[in-house]
């Protein structure tokens, strides 16, 4: 039998607010707001819907006074609607001046992500990375050091090209620009640590925009460090490109036990739901058996044996409802997020798959008796019939959680 456990990584412990990111703690879902973060109304909005979606901890830019100024009122209005999700202070070029002139703002973040390709630039970099970590240390703040493919340090990248030079063995120009990535990050993290930051407040991010590089990156950094481990695929892209190119990474990185918390960066539709990438984070880490966030509906693709599109509607609707019910399900009905549900379209696999679900249906496809059996824990429970086998199916689905996942008084009220 092939052993489909992950074994993760071992990595320190990095807290940030209330949660715990790295060691044995579950793969963190986090997103990045694109709003003007110095429109508060705006940004509070976003972060609010993006927490809402599930995302567990959110990024916002400081790049400006501005920005600077409005993190303690986002904080604020957050926290009154009881939206208590951390936030994460973004900083290039000046954020050392920021940390510096805006105490309210950085203590109003709960972690400060500080790239240090552009922190400063030649003799003002150390001083200026220096600055920021002192600030994580006043305020008593995790750092993400996080290095990007796209300002990868300079001074670094000429120093491994040098050294690749003079080497016996010279590398690839793809293969010296990854590891400049990677030492840029030990580097710094080690910079930080000679400060004073301790290691269980430092995370770790190399991100590229091509898949191959961002496994060969993060299988170097995980052999190299005990860091927790930012996942990410930069610039990804929109739509399926960037949904698949995330996916085929991260998958990778995750099944070897690679990787303590993960971001999605998709380019959103003109207008799109921002939420769409705490989505696909989760149904990354769902899909792999690392986490559960809501129950999978198991549903068949079709063929010519459905040419009706009944099956496919209802599988909408059923995924449709239970996403928006777990907002409510998850503090009533502990362990829903494990359920599965079947939506099958004919005879062929429908009545298999619906056993193997907790619950499942399988609808009549072309020239079958118009009959939906229904199986409940593998066994047949009722036959639906008729125009309302969509309501009767559902109120199936809802009765199924509140006998199985509510507490006793509830079970025995449905009962």
């Amino acid at each position: 039998m092939v052993d489909t456990m992950v074994t993760r990584r071992a990595s320190l412990q990095v807290r940030i607010g209330d949660m715990q990111v790295g060691g044995d703690a579950p793969v963190v879902v986090q997103s990045m707001t694109n709003t003007d973060t110095a429109d508060v109304a705006a940004t509070v909005a976003q972060v609010r819907a993006l927490a809402e979606a599930g995302s567990e901890l959110v990024r916002i830019t400081v790049n400006n006074e501005a920005a600077a100024k409005a993190v303690p009122a986002i904080r604020e209005k957050l926290d009154a609607l009881d939206c208590a999700v951390p936030l994460v202070g973004d900083f290039h070029y000046n954020g050392h001046t920021l940390l510096q002139q805006f105490p309210d703002m950085a203590r109003a973040l709960a972690k400060y992500r500080i790239n240090p390709g552009n922190v400063g630039f030649a003799d003002k970099h150390d001083k200026q990375f220096t600055m920021m970590i002192e600030a994580a240390l006043t305020y008593e703040k995790p750092v993400r050091i996080g290095v990007n493919w796209g300002s990868l340090d300079q001074q670094m990248l000429a120093k491994v090209m040098d050294e690749n030079a003079a080497s016996t063995s010279p590398k690839d120009a793809a293969a010296v620009a990854r590891e400049a990535l990677v030492r840029s990050g030990l580097e710094s993290a080690a910079m930080a640590e000679s400060i004073g930051l301790p290691a269980n407040r430092i995370i770790l991010s190399a991100k590229v925009s091509r898949v191959q590089d961002l496994i060969a990156v993060y299988r170097e950094l995980a052999a190299r460090c005990r860091y927790p481990l930012h996942l990410g695929l930069t610039e990804a892209g929109m739509g399926s490109k960037g949904i698949v190119a995330s996916t085929a990474a991260l998958s990778v990185l995750l099944q070897e036990g690679i990787g303590d918390t993960i971001r999605i960066s998709l380019t959103p539709e003109p207008n799109g739901d921002r939420t769409q990438e705490v989505r696909v984070a989760q149904e990354i880490l769902q899909s792999l058996a690392l986490r559960a966030f809501t129950p999978q509906v198991t549903a068949c693709p079709g063929c010519g044996r459905t040419t009706s599109t009944v099956f496919q509607e209802l599988a909408d609707k059923i995924q449709t409802y239970l996403r928006d019910s777990m907002p409510k399900w998850k503090a009533q009905y502990p362990g829903v997020e494990s359920m599965n549900v079947a939506v099958m379209g004919c005879i062929v696999n429908g009545p298999g798959e619906s056993k193997h679900a907790h619950i499942g249906i399988s609808l009549p496809g072309t020239g079958e008796q118009p009959a939906a059996p229904v199986f409940i824990d593998g066994k047949k429970a009722k036959t639906l019939r008729g125009e309302r086998i969509a309501e009767e199916f559902q109120a199936m689905v809802e009765e199924y959680v509140k006998i199985n996942y509510g507490n006793k008084t509830e079970r025995q009220h449905v009962a």
